[in-house]
């Protein structure tokens, strides 16, 4: 989840891949939940139709859900992580670089994550977590959504010291200071 969590933040190309529709469209909906406060600005399609997988060659970042009967099609995508939700696993290309959170903001998130696992009775060894979007949130996914929070609460603290006021003009312009 940090892995996908953090590629979308960083602006790669995500692809998800299921033979259930439903869980294509939870994951999508899911990993763009815990994007919150940002909201995601590019392709996002939770199930894309066959006719269209040409779109998965696109240069530009994106959310896309396949259905993995599908799966050969994706295989010379080189810079696409690739997750598997049937399998549980997520694949980065060699050629794909994912930033990953500083230290100890990581070790901290990886932590409240198992601990949510282990609340709410999945082991912490079992494929992933189970994120969903459903009309009334379980209290693991509000659990799994505040630990996000407070993860960019945590990332953005200090961001008003990098905001410049300029009052030249009739009303206050706000620039943000990439030195501080």
């Amino acid at each position: 989840v940090l892995y996908l969590f953090c590629a979308a933040l960083t602006e790669h190309k995500i692809l998800f891949l299921s033979s259930s529709y439903q869980r294509l469209t939870d994951a999508c909906r899911a990993l763009l939940a815990l994007m919150f406060p940002l909201k995601y600005s590019f392709t996002y399609v939770p199930i894309l139709p066959a006719q269209l997988l040409e779109v998965l060659s696109t240069p530009t970042p994106f959310i896309i859900g396949v259905h993995s009967i599908f799966q050969s099609e994706t295989q010379e995508l080189l810079d696409v992580v690739i997750a598997d939700l049937d399998g549980g696993t997520v694949n980065v290309p060699e050629c794909v670089h994912i930033s990953l959170l500083p230290e100890p903001l990581l070790q901290q998130t990886r932590e409240a994550l198992s601990m949510v696992k282990i609340r709410g009775g999945i082991h912490p060894t079992s494929r992933g977590l189970a994120l969903t979007t459903p009309v009334l949130p379980s209290p693991q996914d509000k659990e799994i959504r505040a630990v996000f929070l407070r993860l960019f609460a945590q990332l953005l603290q200090g961001y008003r010291w990098c905001l410049h006021i300029i009052r030249i003009h009739p009303e206050p312009v706000i620039r943000f200071h990439k030195v501080r």
